[in-house]
């Protein structure tokens, strides 16, 4: 990701860049967390000399180093930019009750079927977790 493609509106800061898939717009506000990550790397030499954001070369070397840091943490998830687009659509939005048509904007998706696709694990993930303490209050009724 440029430089470029974060802008600021109103104080805030978003990232605005076209999908490379659709085409659409994505149009996606930045939390704190996301800030002090650019901050963070604001003065590295790579990013300065190439307007990055971050300074890693590709996807690729990006889910490279995310394979990385998933076995030194132990975590048996593959992960991607893609499982952090994952991530970001379902636990960080959907999760936190971002309505399907503000999560299916900010993805860039081209129909708002694509969206329902997550708010379908979403739903998942919610009766999975019910389950685990179903029976736990029956007896309290």
């Amino acid at each position: 990701m440029k430089y470029s493609e974060i802008v600021n509106n109103a104080d805030k800061l978003w990232i605005k860049k076209k999908r490379q898939k659709t085409k659409n717009w994505c149009n996606i506000p930045l939390l704190e967390p996301a800030v002090a990550l650019l901050n963070k790397y604001k003065e590295h030499p790579v990013c300065q000399s190439k307007g990055l954001v971050f300074p890693v070369p590709s996807n690729q070397k990006m889910n490279s180093y995310l394979k990385e840091i998933a076995d030194l943490c132990v975590i048996e998830k593959n992960l991607s930019t893609h499982t952090a687009r994952h991530t970001f659509a379902t636990t960080v939005t959907l999760s936190n009750h971002i309505s399907i048509e503000v999560v299916s904007k900010m993805l860039g998706h081209s129909s708002i079927n694509m969206t329902k696709k997550y708010a379908r694990v979403v739903d998942d993930l919610i009766s999975k977790d019910m389950n685990k303490i179903q029976g736990k209050y029956g007896d309290a009724v």
